[in-house]
Parts: C-alpha cells; structure tokens; sequence
C-alpha cells in the first residue's frame, strides 16, 4: 500500500466523525517517560482533570479538557511507554485506545535532546494511521546544549506536523493547540513517511495481510496486525490464532517460520530510518563541552558516590516532609480538631451517644483527614521537584540492583523511606512506578515499613520492660520488619507477579529548573484525589470502630469490639496476649498511638502514663511485651494507609489480600517470637 493511500484511509473516516460533532475532538498525549509530556497535559489542561483507572486495570488515567474558540478538546493522557507492542499494560493501554477509541489526533511529546528515542515510538504510532502531531520539547535545553533542530526539514522527512515546546515555560502550547485543531478538522497536511518494510518481507507481509483482512475485528488495520505478527507480538498472535482457526494459522505460521528474523530486520529499518531522518534534520556540534548534567551525573549516578548523595537526598526529604508537617499537624489537631470535640461536648442538649458518634465517629475521621492534608501537600511537593529536576530517575537508577535483589523497582525506594514517617504517602508515591506488578509489589510491602506512630509505640513501651536494652530491642523490631519486607518482596515477584519485573529501561534526562505550575498542579491534584476518594472511607470506618468500642454497654469492655477481643483470646495466648492487649491491638487500626490509650483504660491506669508503666511491668512478662510490640509493628496498617491503598490499587481484592498478609504475618511473629523468648527466660 502506497504512502498516499495508506494516509487516506483514515481521513475520510475522521472527516466523517468531524461531520457529526464538529465542537469536540478526541486527542492522546504520548510519549516515552521524562519528556514533559506531564508537564505539556498541564499546561494544556490546567485544572480541568480527572484522574481514574483504566477499565479493567489499575494503571493510572488522567484525562483534561481544553477549550478554544468554541471548541472542546478532551485529552487523555496515555502511559509512558517506549513502544506499542503489547510488552507491558502500558503499551498495551496505549495501543488499545489510538485502535478503538479512535482519537483525531495523536501528540508525540518528544525530548529534543533525544529525539532518536522518540521517533521509535512515532515510527510504530504512524503504522497505526493515526494523524500525529510532533511535539518537540525542551527547545531551550537543546539550544543551550548547541543542538540545532531544522523543523521544516524535519516536517518535511516526518510527513507530519511539527511543534517546537518549552513546555517548563509554557512556549509552544497555544501554537500546538491551534495545530491540533486544525489537523482534525482537515487531516490532509497529514502526509506521513513511515520507514519502509525491508524488501525481503515485503511478499510475507502481504500475503499475512490478505489472510488476515477478512476475518480481523473492526479497529484492527489488517497490515498492521500483519507486521506485529513479523514481529512476534504475542496479543495479536493470540487473536490470529483464534480467527484463522487450525487450518489457517497452520499456513499463517509456516510464513512465519519462514522468516524467523522479521523482527530483527523490521526493527533494524525503522533505526535505519531514525539515523537518516536525524542527520538531514538536526545538527550537533562536533564537540560539545561537558555540560552540567555530565558534571552532576558523574557523582550523581556513580556506582560508589551515588548511594551516600540518594541517602543524603532522601533524608532531606524526610526532614523537610515531617519536620515541617508535624506542627502544622499537631496545630490543626489541637486547635481545630480537638476544640470542635471540645464544643460538641460542651453542647448539654445533645444525647450523649450523638455527641459520641460525632466527636469521636465523624469528627476522628475527618481530623485524620484534615491533619494529613499538610503532610501530603510538602510530601508531593519534595516528589514533584526531584521528578521534575530528572533527580528521580537517577535514584531509580542507583537503587535498581539493590532492590531488584528484593523483588522491588528502584524506583520503590523513595515511596518506602517516606514510609518511616507515614504510610499514607508510602502508598500514594508508588504511583512513581510505571510497570502493574512493580506498583502492587510496593504497596503491599509499605505497610511493613515502621511508621512514626509504630516508633511512637515502641519508644513508650520498650523502656518499660527492657530498661537499657530498650534501645537495642528496638532496632531489632525494626530490623524485623524491614527483613519480612524483603522477603515478602521477594516471594510477590518470585511468584504472585512472576515475570513482572523488567529490567530498568529509561531515559536519564538532563537537569532541569523544576516548572512551579507542573508541581503545583502535582500537588493540588494528588491531594484533591486523596480528600475525594479515601476522606470517604477514612470517616466511615472510624464511625464503625466508634460504633463497634461502644456498644452495647458501658465500657470498651462490653463492647462488640471488647467481646470480640475476649472471643479470640484463646489465639492470643499462643502469642502470650491476653483480651486486652488484642483489643489494644484492634483498636490501633483507626490510629497506631491508640494502642497505649486502650490499654490504660482497659488496665485501669487512666491517662496516667507512669501509673500505667508500673501496671503494665507488673502485668506483663518481657516475652509477652515483646510479643505485643511484634504484633504491633507488623500488624494491619492503618485506617488511612488501607483507604490509600484501595485507592491506588483499584481493587478491594488486593486490599484485603495485602491486609489478611499482614495480619497473618503479626500473628505468625507473635508466636514465634513470644515462645522463642519465653524459651530464654523472657
């Protein structure tokens, strides 16, 4: 099929589409990761955008609406991928939508600096006959860098439309909007010169063409799903398979035996095509000095040094996230929290079991909703400047052997160091995580990170019972989690998500002033996401623990909460715990520090913190303690970890299998650890 007939296929259908609604166009915004396409939905979008999940998946899908001259365009923001066969949910995510949502327009938001990288992903976005506008981003860094891109030639090599952006400064975006619009409404300037099939496959390919035209689904391009065949990709393998039946992917298959490297050649053609299209259209000086990124990355991303600088980096952002968060938190709680608690008691004509359900249902959850506003606001402020500056991709980098032998992503280690301040944001970072199984893997370990709240636990009851051992004892609690984290890590991509690690395939891109609107949209749509979605679940469930400690009867005791405690005791003897410590367990769920304020009421000490410390040593051996502080390291995260965590993984199945772990984990440590000490005169 000749250039000018493959391109007019599609351009009569479009024109038909335009014809039935000329004031809406659809638009996908692809791209491989760390090129400002982020930043270019951003501008294109500003705060008219949703974020959801894929049908049937938990990859992130952002989706805007920008508006011009009376025309609505909504933009859906694909995954970063590098490719569009089906290696990943990404790429898959990707395809599937140019196939069957059927966008007018697609924008390719290439990083200038490495252009090559991003005709790759064109080369496979033209085969889909999809009219693409090119996106040229971060013109600024390649001026700076002596590179010089000619856009008319490069128009003229490409066939297709060209934009030159400096999305970090908003340049290029009224003019790449303008194009956008003027391509769906008349494709014709769309001409693409897609690298040509070498010559020796080009028979095969047709012959798989004509197999395949009669049968192929609606949405498929018959020549297209030929050459993906060549290629060996398994998705359109499988669906050939079934169309053609026994008979007919018998004859399909000896073609493809036939030519056991296509996909070799084929991918060797479209570089070919890359080098040639680069050398007429962009010049690079024939020395460049060693620019800043080269200066920094030579400590930055070395094998030894690079370690020590993450480590230094990291540990700034937890200082700034928590030493700046916590006032903020422990203001907003006294002052506003506590006070309206406060008023609502004052109110004499209420009911009391009102003012309970409020004070201490409605308004717990809503004062843990609104305390862990400032905590996320700074956290996603650090995440976005380091992800904007090109920070995070070498720490990824750094990381990715270390943690891989943990069955995690480099990229995991940010999300899980945060995770020692709160597990909130824990969850919610791994969405840094572009691969399914390597997200999932992060979030069910994040629990497994000791919280401040745990330290909290620990540094209350450790000096109790262990005396100048405390300290000692506690490091070793923490070490325990973090070994089971390992583990568990391990074991979930050795076996839950076996073959769902990828080795780490990215760009490192240049270094960057970080774009304060990118970051603040960042921020405000993350945070919004977090107050919308998990605020909801956060305040039912303290209203059910309220319910659940309160009644029927007048205590903690009689409650359901407090029976049920009693109910499974005979479980917490085999950890050497007794009711009230399993319901002190229980009722940390809402919040980890309400551990040591249940077990002063249920032990009689009051709010008398030395009273209930002589009461708990003279209660409780040391091997029982320590059964109970294991307990509570490992056990189920927290009312507001657990609503973060349905949310990011898009399914209440994972969410409950994540929490039965970790409360099969706290259990089986309980009994291990209790009769191991018990055995050594704990």
């Amino acid at each position: 099929m000749s250039r000018d007939v493959a391109a007019e296929q599609p351009h009569s259908h479009r024109k038909g589409l335009l014809r039935r609604d000329h004031s809406r166009i659809l638009v996908g915004l692809a791209g491989q990761p760390n090129t400002g396409k982020s930043t270019v939905f951003n501008h294109l979008t500003g705060l008219r955008q949703h974020t959801g999940n894929w049908p049937g998946k938990t990859i992130e899908k952002r989706t805007g609406v920008a508006r011009r001259d009376g025309t609505r365009i909504d933009i859906v923001d694909l995954p970063g991928s590098y490719g569009l066969t089906a290696h990943s949910p990404e790429e898959q995510v990707s395809r599937d939508f140019i196939l069957f949502e059927k966008p007018q327009v697609v924008v390719l938001v290439a990083n200038v600096v490495a252009l090559d990288r991003s005709l790759y992903l064109l080369s496979e976005l033209l085969a889909l006959r999809v009219p693409v506008v090119l996106a040229l981003n971060m013109m600024d860094i390649a001026e700076k860098e002596g590179i010089h891109v000619d856009v008319a030639a490069l128009e003229e090599e490409l066939g297709v439309p060209v934009i030159p952006l400096m999305a970090s400064r908003g340049k290029g975006i009224n003019t790449l909007l303008a194009k956008v619009i003027a391509l769906a409404e008349d494709p014709s300037e769309f001409r693409p010169r897609p690298p040509a099939v070498p010559e020796q496959h080009r028979e095969v390919l047709a012959n798989l063409t004509a197999s395949l035209a009669p049968v192929i689904p609606a949405g498929y391009p018959a020549d297209w799903a030929a050459a993906k065949l060549l290629e060996g990709d398994a998705q359109v393998t499988e669906l050939a398979r079934g169309l053609l039946g026994e008979s007919g992917w018998l004859a399909v298959s000896q073609q493809l035996t036939a030519h056991p490297d296509a996909v070799l050649e084929i991918a060797g053609a479209r570089y070919r095509w890359i080098d040639g299209v680069t050398t007429r259209a962009t010049a690079r000086p024939d020395s460049v000095a060693l620019h800043l990124t080269e200066r920094i990355d030579r400590a930055a991303a070395h094998p030894l040094f690079g370690l020590p600088i993450l480590l230094l980096v990291f540990g700034a952002v937890y200082w700034f996230t928590f030493t700046i968060a916590t006032p903020v938190q422990d203001w907003l709680d006294t002052n506003i929290v506590v006070r309206a608690g406060d008023w609502l008691r004052d109110q004499s004509f209420l009911p009391g079991w009102l003012v309970g359900l409020i004070g201490d249902g409605v308004l717990a959850g809503a004062g843990t909703v609104l305390t862990f506003v400032p905590l996320l606001i700074l956290f996603f402020l650090a995440l976005g400047v380091l992800e904007d500056t090109g920070y995070m991709a070498r720490a990824a980098y750094v990381m990715d052997r270390f943690m891989h032998l943990v069955g995690l992503h480099g990229k995991s280690v940010l999300p899980l160091v945060l995770g020692f301040g709160c597990n909130v944001p824990s969850v919610m970072g791994a969405r840094i995580l572009e691969s399914r199984s390597s997200r999932l893997t992060t979030i069910m370990v994040a629990p497994f990170v000791p919280c401040a709240a745990r330290f909290a636990v620990l540094a209350f009851l450790t000096p109790v019972f262990f005396g100048a051992w405390a300290p000692l004892v506690a490091v070793g609690l923490v070490a325990l989690n973090l070994v089971i984290l390992a583990v568990i890590g391990l074991a979930l991509s050795s076996f839950a998500f076996k073959g769902g690690r990828t080795a780490l395939i990215m760009e490192l891109p240049v270094y960057h002033v970080p774009n304060a609107r990118t970051i603040g949209l960042f921020i405000w749509n993350n945070v919004i996401e977090f107050v919308q979605k998990a605020a909801i679940v956060i305040v039912l469930v303290s209203i059910v623990v309220w319910v659940l400690s309160s009644y029927p009867g007048s205590g903690i005791e009689e409650s359901v909460l407090g029976r049920f405690g009693q109910l499974v005791e005979p479980v917490g003897q085999l950890m050497g715990l007794d009711w009230r410590s399993i319901v002190a367990v229980l009722t940390s769920f809402p919040a980890k520090e309400n551990a040591i304020a249940t077990l002063g009421v249920l032990f009689g000490a009051g709010e008398d913190d030395a009273g209930l410390r002589d009461i708990l040593r003279s209660e409780l051996s040391a091997a029982q303690a320590l059964s109970f502080l294991t307990v509570t390291m490992l056990f189920i995260p927290c009312m507001a970890t657990v609503a973060v965590m349905r949310r990011e993984m898009g399914s209440w199945t994972w969410t409950l299998i994540s929490s039965g772990l970790c409360l099969g984990v706290a259990l089986a440590g309980g009994i291990v650890v209790y009769h191991v000490a018990a055995a050594l005169g704990g």
